[in-house]
């Protein structure tokens, strides 16, 4: 198979993986993944393998391949994977699970290289675009900053004790970090610029975003300046896309049926692709906030998507 320029995938709690050609709609590959459900879907910066993250493991397909089976599978959680990405390079993944741990795998190796131990079911993580630092937030409601260079936990906040800390998003730039909580809260800080650690965090912002659950917070990518967008998925149905300029409502992107559990940006903040209870995903066109496709195939909650619409990276 060629590599597509565009790839896309969602997975569902029916068992399935598919792959779809954003523009047409077609679902042109589906892979069974019977053991468990898939929590979260990541792509490697090559383009070359898919991560999906289940419970306990994460296995990466080849997705230049029709092959059925995972070329890799990281197995030493012993819960729901609900975080995985990797570092820009594509050299290791992290992850974070339910089991109360964030990990890091060098991908060229078997076994898992480091744990850090968070106490509480792992919701969600990101890494810094430093690449030296990993913020988890937990069920609890802690956000850790996990100093890989220390290899220490290196600052620790709870915005709103014991209200689940669902996601967290860091700009581009390294400047702002949201975190969205059970409540509809979305909380941003300031990361303190010029200092090499990341572990300042000044309060720049509450924002009540929905009513009920978030369920994804992202912000928007690079090639959207200098627009700067933070985009909400929440369990009212809807993605709230509101304007960093004041923290303005810019628009509401109204169709899911159900719950919206996961949204990408393009690599060019132009569009965004979400995933619904709906059995749905759903490209939306960032300029008038309306809908463009429907990607219809699963039979069950489409719970995760993955896009990777940009070239290459050339280093980091």
């Amino acid at each position: 198979m060629s590599q597509p320029s565009v790839v896309l995938a969602t997975a569902s709690y029916d068992h399935t993986i598919r792959f779809w050609e954003a523009k047409s709609g077609r679902c042109y590959r589906t892979i069974q993944y019977p053991e468990s459900q898939v929590n979260r879907l990541e792509i490697t910066p090559d383009k070359r393998y898919l991560a999906a993250a289940g419970n306990p493991h994460i296995r990466l397909f080849d997705i230049n391949s029709n092959s059925p089976q995972p070329v890799m599978s990281y197995d030493s959680h012993t819960n729901n994977v609900m975080a995985v990405g990797f570092q820009c390079d594509g050299n290791w993944m992290y992850s974070g699970s339910e089991d109360g741990t964030v990990k890091i795998w060098d991908l060229r190796a078997p076994g898992c290289q480091r744990e850090y131990e968070s106490r509480a079911a792992v919701n969600t993580v990101v890494l810094h675009p430093n690449q030296t630092e990993l913020i988890s937030g937990d069920q609890n409601g802690n956000i850790r900053v996990w100093d890989l260079t220390a290899n220490s936990c290196s600052c620790e906040l709870v915005p709103e004790v014991d209200t689940a800390v669902r996601s967290l998003t860091v700009m581009w730039d390294g400047s702002l970090v949201v975190a969205a909580n059970n409540r509809g809260t979305c909380y941003v800080w300031r990361l303190m610029q010029g200092t090499q650690t990341m572990t300042n965090f000044e309060p720049l912002h509450k924002l009540q975003a929905h009513d009920g659950y978030i369920l994804k917070c992202l912000l928007s990518p690079e090639l959207c300046e200098p627009h700067r967008y933070l985009a909400t998925a929440s369990a009212d149905h809807t993605v709230r896309i509101w304007n960093l300029d004041g923290f303005t409502l810019e628009k509401t992107l109204i169709g899911h049926q159900r719950w919206v559990w996961d949204c990408v940006f393009s690599v060019d903040g132009a569009f965004l692709i979400t995933a619904s209870s709906d059995s749905t995903a759903r490209l939306w066109s960032m300029s008038n906030g309306e809908e463009i496709k429907v990607y219809r195939g699963h039979q069950k909650a489409t719970v995760c998507c993955a896009l990777h619409d940009g070239t290459e990276p050339s280093s980091c």
